[in-house]
């Protein structure tokens, strides 16, 4: 009878516990790196489309202003504005540091255009 019985025994519970909350915390830790990077993203998009007819000055201003609503890492003068067959290209790239347990870290090298 005891041949047939399944489950799953306590240390192996235990385990897959652990297993699970470590993967947990890694992505409470990473995930609004993520979030604010897509925020910057929606953002370039945004400001390209509205200020099409706009000075370079005044598409920095209007990110900056987006930019101190989500609270950002990047200001408008981190932007690489240009123009390419009558539309306006807005990049920008930068790295985000996250500290994981002690010493250990985790960089992330983030990247967006609008073209």
């Amino acid at each position: 009878m005891r041949n047939s019985q399944r489950g799953l025994s306590l240390s192996g519970l235990l385990v897959w516990l652990i297993l699970l909350i470590i993967v947990a915390l890694g992505a409470l830790k990473v995930g609004p790196a993520y979030l604010e990077f897509y925020a910057a993203k929606k953002a370039i998009n945004e400001v390209a489309q509205t200020e099409q007819s706009g000075t370079v000055a005044d598409m920095r201003k209007a990110f900056d202003l987006k930019a101190a609503i989500d609270n950002m890492a990047i200001a408008g003068s981190d932007l690489d504005i240009a123009r390419q067959g009558g539309q306006t290209v807005i990049s920008f790239a930068y790295r985000k540091d996250i500290p994981l347990v002690a010493n250990i870290g985790l960089y992330i090298n983030f990247q967006a255009s609008t073209q």
